[in-house]
């Protein structure tokens, strides 16, 4: 298709408010990656709703894509062919079976058919008609995808779409003040801004963000929702315990959450995840016991996700372990296992998370890793320290510890899976959580010398001197120094 792009290249605007919700930063989808994966099939679904608004869908006869700078050199280890057919297609990543992704891809490339939407068939061919432009990036986000159609009357039309980390997906064009409409009673942009509403209101953070969230549902169903986000949470704990193989991809790298948690159950029956939690929790109080659970919780969780399993973003795919990790740790083995509790510790931790995405960023490919494990493992910090009884300030402080100790942390995965060293930095985002919990528990906030907005504003400036082969290319790092040959991609 000989079609030429003209992009109206934006930059990012400085909103007075930007409303993100709960389920903004907890997503639930399909692994690996929540900017590789889940932003793209996402991009895909809008375009495709694009198409059908214009009432334009049935007059598709061609398609193309195009995955611009990290999307496409790292695309392939990550799932984005993948996500982008299942998104094109009209499978949603909240329902669709992970099971029958081999399936339903094999099927399109051997029949070179895409069912657009789920009801226009046209001819594609994923080999042709999905492109990785290794050495093209687009200004506004390095993860850039384009969609390119022809109508049967011979017109064109191209979409893109950034995929801006956390499966939060922008259209080139908007502003940002599109999606966020939204007049929330105590508007949150800076840490300074929640710990204003804080000693004004004397409520605590998951308070305000349960205020917050009831400018959009009644609070029943904000419960209702942030339960099930454990459920699913959980679910993919228990599931990454159990399933013993290799992970796919062509590293050979062999599932460890499965022999950790034999040896620690050490014989004890069960028969459903309720059972085994008590299995768990009744081993006892042993330090190290406890820290090899918490590692096998991220282990099991992150290997799911490299599975192309479903889990939860938090904030992103590549980080889906870490607050798993610490809300299971909290409720096996701090007495945190009461509805309400879980509820404090993901509402605070979502709030942390979002400061985090307006001062600097939560995707790998513009920040390095201390974008995904640096903050997920600062919400897992103050979540903790707030359900400990720690003080707003305490909790804030426990952010900033453990965001301080992920500064310049790279992104250099293997092959472009989202395995080595991707899985393991789970355990450490979660070992340091807890660290940086016990500290701010046990120090006075009047003495900190560092505070959250000044290591959020330390972090981008530190991304934004970040050498791009180390903002998920794999172009450097363990992603070149390490000599692992790749059989199957």
């Amino acid at each position: 298709m000989a079609l030429i792009v003209q992009s109206l290249f934006f930059k990012p605007t400085i909103l007075s408010h930007e409303a993100i919700s709960v389920f903004d930063m907890f997503k639930i989808g399909v692994g690996p990656s929540s900017s590789h994966t889940l932003g793209p099939w996402r991009a895909a679904q809008f375009f495709t709703q694009s198409l059908e608004k214009k009432n334009i869908l049935d007059e598709v006869i061609r398609l193309e894509i195009l995955l611009y700078g990290s999307l496409a050199k790292t695309g392939v280890g990550h799932g984005t062919d993948i996500a982008v057919q299942l998104g094109l297609s009209g499978d949603d990543p909240v329902t669709f079976d992970v099971n029958n992704i081999t399936a339903k891809i094999n099927d399109i490339k051997a029949m070179k058919k895409l069912l657009l939407s789920g009801r226009h068939e046209i001819d594609f061919d994923p080999a042709e008609d999905i492109e990785f432009l290794m050495s093209e990036s687009l200004p506004f986000h390095p993860n850039a995808l384009t969609f390119l159609v022809e109508l049967k009357n011979g017109d064109t039309i191209a979409e893109t779409y950034y995929s801006v980390g956390g499966g939060f997906v922008q259209q080139e064009g908007e502003t940002g003040t599109e999606k966020n409409e939204v007049i929330l009673p105590f508007p949150v942009n800076t840490a300074h801004d929640l710990l204003h509403w804080c000693r004004s209101t004397g409520m605590g953070i998951h308070e305000v963000v349960i205020e917050n969230e009831a400018a959009w549902r009644q609070e029943a169903s904000t419960r209702a929702g942030l339960l099930n986000i454990w459920r699913v949470m959980k679910e993919c704990i228990y599931r990454g315990c159990h399933a013993e193989g290799f992970l796919p991809g062509g590293l050979n790298v062999r599932r460890r959450a499965p022999a950790a948690n034999k040896k620690l159950m050490q014989g004890k029956e069960y028969h459903d995840y309720n059972s085994w939690a008590i299995g768990v929790k009744d081993g006892g109080q042993n330090f190290n016991y406890i820290l090899d659970w918490v590692s096998c919780f991220a282990l099991a969780v992150n290997e799911e996700n490299a599975s192309f399993g479903r889990v939860v973003t938090a904030p992103t795919n590549g980080a889906a372990g870490v607050i798993p990790a610490v809300l299971h740790y909290y409720i096996s083995f701090c007495e945190g296992s009461t509805e309400d509790k879980i509820i404090q510790f993901l509402a605070t931790a979502s709030e942390v998370g979002s400061i985090f995405k307006k001062g600097a960023t939560i995707s790998a490919a513009m920040g390095g890793c201390q974008a995904e494990i640096g903050v997920s493992s600062a919400m897992a910090a103050a979540a903790l320290t707030e359900c400990m009884g720690g003080t707003q300030r305490q909790a804030l402080m426990a952010a900033e510890i453990a965001m301080e100790h992920h500064l310049g942390m790279t992104c250099d995965p293997i092959g472009g899976l989202v395995q080595i060293p991707c899985i393991e930095r789970n355990t450490m985002g979660a070992i340091k959580a807890i660290t940086a919990s016990q500290l701010a528990l046990q120090s006075a906030p009047d003495f900190a010398k560092v505070s959250l907005d000044g290591v959020i504003k330390t972090m981008w400036d530190t991304a934004l001197d970040m050498n791009s082969k180390y903002k998920e290319t794999a172009d450097g790092g363990l992603a070149v120094n390490v000599p692992i040959s790749l059989s199957e991609c």
